[in-house]
């Protein structure tokens, strides 16, 4: 093969033993990489029912055939295991000199079974893979992790850590990398942590086996030229995703105080207007010339990336309006690797419960100081932080039923930084996310509000299936990064020439959807797997304050969900994507993906239509 290495390395920690793994032609071609090969690699080989935080729980840090290449945001890959937050499905994809290392050391997948008994981290450099103490960095932040990992290895090579978080088995804790890239935010970082598997590092000095070599190094300059000439280019430099800020107040989709409003009366001091004049400097992903790391000092001094999304839950749904001190708590949530979505939402949620007198902790809207003790706690599992680190599905299980219908999560994951009070579409796009409430799989909302919200339509259902056959199948199995083609309109022709100069297969963008299509089927699959058949669309629902409680602030006041709308898009969906009623996909939908074999085992836990 060309453009895959065809090698899959294979760590069992529990047994000290690595191996190498040829694969053939047809999982390349059916999954692609990334997001494909660990949804089928959890599929045909997790034991069913396992515990997340068991040693039979498998890690798998996965590229795709075009990571690592000369091309426009192509040092991405995806790592994914079994949630331990969700207990479906879960994966996440970060940035990272890893993926480019793990390339050119000759492999496109990382699969990681059993625990060690002590700490210890990977270490790859080509064919020489040694599993090495950590004992020395256990304990540490990601920050120092990296730090010492660089001055024993060198600089040239690529990081993959957890802090103390993951150590900690925080349900939300991330897999981070660059000192700024986070990924994996169903708990993958857990899972990490119950390995005891501090650290990945990895050093590749191969080259990439390509079938065109001339031609894609043509392609990838026109490219690279194409993004800087586009008309958003400079404004997306100055401000990156902090961009939308401004926007997402204006069209009351801002979470407020736990996702109760979609306005902030402060949004003006945290937008990003803010941070590009405080920002102290710009970093990014590997192969990227868009880079959307901006960094703000913190109230410490220290420098803190600022994202649309950490800045959304960490700021305004806790009412908090400083941004240095904004930056603060993102700086702990990343140097402890807690995933700062979740983190904002759990914090809001708690601060809800002390308002509502469910638990004893007084913990005020906007308390700065209250919010850093809580990190802290929950990084570390302490007094009321070990509740706070199992994620606001359990926490609200434990509490009481009454604050279940304003628990922000779909599926066990947190609902990441979009009001829906008045975006069915976006809503229906959270309800579907193949590993909980993620914007990643399909951003429609910028799209919804341009073509009206009050409508509960076709249209929407079907943008948000075109949007995760773009978003959640092809980039993420690529794996290269979204946002040149979302932010700056980037076309997507591009990649299937980029895939034909990289592999000389020939597949075109229809080709790459069904791709998409087998991808969402299997994970449909493995969470009704993991779910023993008890599976209905209420899954798929978003919480009941969206539907229960109207906006009473903003150009919206009054705005809510409508259950029943929202049940018709979820039909349309389910008939669209070739799922029944329950939203299980048909019998003759997984015969037609080339998934029968899928069918027959899944009809051990429930009947198929």
């Amino acid at each position: 093969m060309k453009g895959w290495n065809g090698k899959i390395l294979r760590i069992d920690l529990s047994a000290n033993k690595v191996t190498v793994q040829e694969y053939d032609e047809k999982l390349a071609l059916d999954f692609i990489g990334g997001r494909g090969f660990a949804i089928k690699i959890l599929w045909d080989e997790l034991e069913p029912g396992v515990d997340p935080l068991s040693p039979k729980n498998k890690l798998v840090v996965a590229a795709g055939p075009l990571t690592g290449l000369p091309l426009p945001s192509s040092g991405k890959l995806v790592v994914a295991a079994k949630s331990p937050l969700t207990g479906g499905y879960g994966d996440g994809n970060l940035g990272s000199m890893a993926a480019n290392h793990l390339r050119r050391a000759g492999y496109d997948a990382i699969v990681i079974d059993g625990a060690a008994e002590k700490p210890v981290y990977l270490y790859v450099e080509d064919e020489k893979v040694e599993i090495l103490s950590a004992e020395d960095l256990w304990g540490l932040g990601t920050f120092d992790t990296e730090k010492k990992l660089k001055e024993k290895h060198g600089k040239n090579i690529g990081i993959l850590s957890i802090g103390q978080a993951g150590e900690n088995l925080v349900r939300y804790a991330v897999i981070r990398s660059q000192e700024g890239r986070a990924g994996g935010r169903p708990g993958i970082g857990a899972v990490m942590g119950s390995k005891k598997l501090k650290a990945i590092v990895i050093k590749g000095t191969k080259e990439i086996p390509l079938a065109d070599p001339e031609e894609l190094r043509k392609l990838g300059r026109e490219a690279y030229n194409d993004i800087k000439g586009r008309p958003n280019y400079d404004f997306w430099i100055r401000q990156g995703t902090m961009a939308v800020h401004v926007w997402c107040q204006e069209n009351s989709v801002l979470p407020t105080y736990n996702f109760r409003e979609g306005v902030f009366e402060y949004a003006d001091k945290i937008n990003g207007d803010v941070m590009e004049k405080l920002k102290v400097a710009r970093y990014g992903c590997p192969n990227c010339n868009m880079q959307c790391g901006n960094m703000n000092p913190d109230t410490e001094g220290r420098q803190a990336e600022m994202d649309y999304e950490n800045v959304g839950l960490l700021g305004s749904n806790i009412g908090l309006a400083d941004l240095k001190q904004i930056a603060t708590l993102i700086w702990m949530a990343d140097n402890y690797g807690i995933d700062t979505i979740s983190l904002g939402s759990v914090i809001g949620f708690t601060m809800e419960a002390s308002e509502k007198g469910l638990i004893d902790e007084k913990v005020e809207w906007g308390d700065f100081e209250k919010a850093k003790e809580l990190v802290e706690k929950i990084a570390f599992r302490k007094g009321i932080g070990d509740l706070l680190a199992e994620g606001v599905k359990r926490i609200s299980e434990k509490i009481g039923e009454e604050s279940k219908d304003w628990a922000m999560h779909i599926k066990g994951l947190e609902i990441s930084a979009y009001d829906c009070h008045y975006a069915p579409g976006m809503a229906l796009s959270f309800g579907t996310s193949p590993i909980g409430a993620h914007h990643k799989d399909a951003w429609v909302i910028s799209w919804e509000i341009k073509v009206g919200r009050d409508a509960y339509t076709k249209d929407k259902v079907d943008k948000v299936i075109e949007f995760q056959r773009i978003r959640g199948g092809m980039f993420e199995s690529l794996v290269t990064c979204r946002l040149p083609w979302i932010e700056l309109g980037f076309e997507l022709e591009w990649y299937a020439k980029f895939l034909k100069a990289a592999t000389g297969v020939t597949l075109t963008l229809n080709d790459l959807y069904t791709v998409g299509d087998r991808i969402y089927a299997l994970i449909r699959a493995f969470w009704i797997r993991e779910y023993e058949g008890k599976w209905n669309r209420n899954m798929d629902t978003p919480p009941a304050r969206w539907f229960k409680e109207p906006l009473t602030k903003g150009p919206f006041a009054g705005k809510k969900l409508d259950f029943d709308g929202f049940q018709k898009l979820l039909s349309w969906y389910y008939e669209s994507r070739g799922w029944d009623e329950r939203g299980i996909p048909h019998k003759e939908t997984f015969e037609k993906l080339g998934l029968s074999y899928v069918a027959t085992e899944l009809e051990k836990y429930v009947k198929l239509s």
